[in-house]
């Protein structure tokens, strides 16, 4: 059974139908088996992405301050080759930055064949901190829903397979996780005035992630709600999303590499054709 449901755009939805509390009917001791079960699929799957070198893959992360993005890359993603996976995250924009369009620096970070992207954080600041803000008029961040929607559509036709999920936590949750910062000195470092202030902005935000979902889900570019106030559902949840995802990619990348093996194998019994015998160890008794 699917731990999360898959947004594209047919139905509008409400963040307040979304328990944060979700648990899938899992116990904890059997998410994190599953998670573990998973883990080992997602190595071998980024393994076979990497050598057939066909397909990207786009990863987006988003969600409130403590949502467990950060967690969400070392418990999930923690499980792939770092050569093969880059982290981007897209917080405020440099002057060169924000000199150009608002698109400019994300598509720079777009994985390529092969290769596994993962925002943390995303293109999609910019019509949430922006709007809660009012950093820019809101013709402009209400015309960003569109030009997202097509970068995206752009990317998909590139062959990008691309998964988005909001980390759907409480207000409660996260006033617990901030506390609890406070209290650790190894986590402390994460301290900021500025969480505290953006929770003011609470609702504000929670509608505008609410438009995000419904304006910006698609058939090509899915979004999903991870509900987060439990860690261990959160890893369990996403981490089976994407192997669901690229799990029907295995058998073409398969092939792509038997093809491959049968020209290397070919291009050795070639070379060792014209070897003197000596040299050829095939040759040799």
């Amino acid at each position: 059974m699917a731990l999360l449901t898959r947004l594209d755009g047919k139905k509008k939805i409400k963040l307040k139908d979304f328990d944060t509390d979700d648990n899938g009917g899992l116990k904890r001791e059997e998410g994190e088996a599953m998670t573990l079960k998973l883990e080992a699929e997602l190595t071998a799957l980024q393994e076979l992405l990497s050598a057939a070198q066909q397909t990207p893959v786009l990863i987006v992360l988003q969600g409130m301050d403590t949502s467990g993005k950060d967690g969400t890359v070392r418990h999930v993603m923690g499980a792939w080759n770092p050569q093969g996976c880059d982290v981007a995250s897209f917080k405020i924009p440099t002057p060169v930055e924000a000199a150009h369009d608002f698109l400019w620096r994300v598509h720079a970070q777009a994985p390529m064949k092969g290769s596994i992207s993962i925002f943390n954080r995303s293109h999609y600041e910019d019509v949430l901190v922006v709007r809660v803000h009012k950093l820019v008029e809101e013709a402009v961040w209400q015309r960003r829903y569109d030009r997202i929607n097509e970068f995206e559509r752009l990317l998909a036709d590139a062959g990008v397979v691309i998964m988005k999920f909001f980390l759907h936590i409480s207000k409660e949750e996260q006033e617990e996780r901030l506390l609890d910062r406070e209290k650790d000195s190894v986590k402390s470092w994460k301290l900021s005035p500025a969480d505290w202030r953006e929770r003011e902005h609470w609702e504000d935000y929670q509608a505008a992630y609410e438009d995000v979902l419904n304006k910006c889900s698609t058939p090509y570019a899915p979004w999903y709600v991870v509900p987060a106030n439990r860690k261990w559902y959160r890893d369990a949840a996403i981490s089976q999303t994407i192997v669901e995802t690229l799990n029907p990619f295995k058998k073409d990348w398969l092939k792509r590499l038997e093809e491959v093996g049968a020209t290397a194998r070919e291009a050795l019994a070639e070379m060792r054709a014209n070897v003197p015998a000596t040299s050829n160890p095939s040759k040799k008794k």
